[in-house]
């Protein structure tokens, strides 16, 4: 029985390891456009700059001597912090003197932030339980406060009775994710820090999916132009974890 639970888990977090992988590569298009124009235009480093805190936390999470068995959420993260960082380089590359020195500033507190915690964590706490609790707790905490970002575009579609803001499949594939992760710490060993944060990402999404339909079909968005603009920048929250 464990061993099909086992089995069971690494099957849907290697399934949660594609669909994040998928994620994490969408800003993409926005880079791409970025070293064309050799300039960052409108667009923000905030998404991506705290990201790659979000996947640092998560990946001390999913060491061994923080949370044993966790290789999958370590695995994803490691992914993820390295396609974030060069987000981030990239963003730097062309940014304005001014967005070059707000990058920075950020990038070192964060970094402060970081190897304060990897300290505390290590020299303070002793056992696996004890680590698990403080850096899932973070983990989690930042998790939440990126969720703040699909609240605005929810936001805007209600205002604007437009789902030309909220591109269809990016929604889908957040719902999914958070489905497959939650479903993957329901599974023995359960994991509550794992399970909070994608928990909230799959009902986050099926709302901004339950939004879309609501606009896309109601009588109200008839009228309305529902294509999406190539030029809009969305901060995805990756919760692979």
């Amino acid at each position: 029985m464990a061993n099909r639970a086992a089995i069971a888990r690494n099957v849907v977090g290697i399934i949660g390891n594609v669909i994040s992988f998928g994620l994490f590569l969408s800003p993409t298009p926005t880079f791409y456009r970025i070293i064309k124009k050799k300039t960052v235009e409108e667009f923000k480093p905030d998404p991506y700059i705290a990201t790659l805190l979000n996947c640092a936390f998560w990946v001390l999470y999913g060491m061994p001597f923080v949370h044993p068995h966790s290789i999958l959420v370590l695995t994803i993260n490691s992914v993820g912090l390295v396609l974030e960082f060069v987000y981030v380089i990239i963003f730097y590359i062309y940014a304005t003197k001014m967005g070059r020195k707000k990058v920075v500033v950020w990038l070192l507190v964060e970094a402060v932030f970081f190897t304060a915690i990897v300290l505390i964590t290590m020299l303070a706490l002793h056992g696996t339980k004890r680590r698990s609790l403080v850096v899932g707790i973070l983990s989690d905490v930042f998790n939440v406060m990126m969720y703040a970002s699909p609240l605005t575009i929810m936001a805007k579609v209600i205002r604007s009775k437009s789902v030309k803001y909220m591109p269809f499949w990016l929604s889908v594939t957040n719902f999914l994710n958070g489905l497959c992760w939650t479903t993957y710490a329901l599974i023995h060993p359960f994991d509550i820090y794992v399970l909070i944060s994608n928990g909230l990402g799959a009902i986050s999404g099926a709302v901004q999916l339950i939004l879309y339909a609501y606009y896309f079909f109601g009588e109200e968005a008839k009228e309305k132009d529902v294509s999406t603009p190539n030029d809009i920048q969305i901060s995805t929250v990756v919760n692979a974890s």
